[in-house]
């Protein structure tokens, strides 16, 4: 009878109990906000994206201090395939309560979440993904297209490749909705050069490591410029084998349309240099760069510098945490597309883009910058790697809003 009753009294302290831990719990889950970095962590854009951009959330969050409520950062790996992405999407917002999606490398995963995040109602912050269409035909108020686009990238370098005397291209593409995207905005830019685009080859993503045939059909067609629509280990392939080839030494230009300095990095100057590129963002670009890079190099793989896409992730976790803070947890929690209006509404600054603004149509706008590789002979030691050619201003650098045929823009 006494251990019934020792029994009894247990349990009843144990459900009365429950209760108060049940509640605090809910209580501070109501009072987190919780970011989710979604992106790829072991294959083609991991050194470009990958664990860096989750550093450099963490340090915009350290940089924040005291801010009332509570962040929480969790991160998975998509490996670049929507359907893998799309399931973490769904599961993260349905069942660990993340509020806010960041990153998103490979556009065809980057579209798949931009719709989720709007059939949830959360808030969908990508800098990875390049293709122009999050703030053209899908764009949605759950999404801002923070740190770079395809559009940015063809008029930035397509621009001056065409402009000197690049005026005959030959495209080698990765074929996915970022590859499409790329060889798109390019090619019309160049076509309204006056240029002509000779042909095109569509290379399989994810696993192209043979870039030879594709290169052989690029020097046949006697195109004075090969423009590259891939990214990351794509490139750095296409690039290396390029070399291999000669095709360089027998005067051909090659265009890599989007090229990160960890791709230069394993290229080596003595390969890279003379590459002309489009970036928004490069650590020894000015003091603010600098100081960001400072702070979080220790703690980034291997030491290196934060990459645009890296950079993009400090910057738009900040602006996000900063629209929390104005308008509420609870508020923000109830309704992305109410956080992501609060953030246009706000003007952004920080040490990676300095000034800028958020578009109605969620495009972020900042400078860009066409930058030439240095010759081995230039640079004064490690990841010194660029030299500024041409600053191209936030409204220059970006598609005009009403090109874009975003549906939630009025016109």
């Amino acid at each position: 009878m006494n251990l019934t009753r020792r029994g009894l009294v247990v349990a009843g302290a144990a459900a009365a109990a429950w209760p108060a831990s049940f509640s605090g719990a809910r209580a501070q889950a109501a009072n987190t906000i919780k970011i989710g970095v979604l992106n790829d962590q072991s294959g083609t854009y991991r050194d470009l994206s990958g664990p860096g951009s989750t550093i450099c959330v963490r340090q915009a969050i350290a940089e924040l201090g005291s801010l009332g409520f509570n962040v929480e950062v969790v991160q998975a790996d998509h490996q670049n395939r929507p359907d893998v992405g799309s399931t973490i999407a769904r599961t993260w917002f349905d069942r660990d309560g993340v509020d806010a999606i960041l990153d998103v490398p490979t556009s065809s995963v980057a579209l798949a979440v931009a719709g989720i995040a709007r059939e949830k109602n959360k808030v969908y912050l990508n800098s990875g993904a390049a293709s122009s269409d999050l703030t053209g035909p899908a764009c949605s108020p759950n999404t801002v297209h923070w740190t770079y686009d395809t559009w940015m990238l063809a008029k930035g370098t397509g621009g001056a490749m065409v402009r000197a005397g690049g005026d005959s291209w030959f495209f080698i593409t990765a074929d996915y909705a970022f590859g499409h995207a790329l060889e798109r905005d390019t090619a019309n830019f160049v076509r309204a050069a006056g240029g002509r685009v000779l042909g095109s080859v569509r290379t399989p993503f994810p696993g192209t490591t043979d870039f030879s045939s594709y290169l052989v059909q690029a020097q046949s067609s006697r195109a004075k410029v090969i423009g590259l629509a891939n990214a990351g280990a794509d490139t750095i392939n296409s690039i290396k084998q390029a070399a291999e080839f000669g095709l360089t030494r027998r005067g051909v230009k090659l265009a890599g349309l989007l090229v990160f300095i960890t791709d230069v990095h394993s290229l080596g100057l003595q390969t890279a240099q003379g590459l002309v590129l489009t970036e928004t963002f490069y650590w020894d670009l000015n003091d603010r760069t600098r100081a960001l890079t400072q702070r979080v190099r220790a703690n980034m793989p291997g030491n290196q510098p934060p990459t645009m896409v890296q950079a993009g992730c400090y910057s738009a976790a900040l602006h996000y945490l900063k629209a929390v803070k104005e308008m509420g947890v609870a508020a923000a929690k109830a309704s992305g597309a109410d956080a992501v209006t609060r953030m246009k509404a706000m003007p952004t600054d920080d040490d990676a883009f300095g000034a800028g603004a958020i578009r109605p149509d969620g495009r972020k706008l900042h400078p860009a910058y066409l930058f030439e590789v240095k010759q081995p002979s230039e640079s004064r030691g490690a990841w010194d790697y660029y030299k500024l050619l041409q600053t191209v201003t936030a409204e220059e650098a970006f598609r005009p809003l009403a090109d874009g045929a975003c549906p939630i823009v009025r016109g």
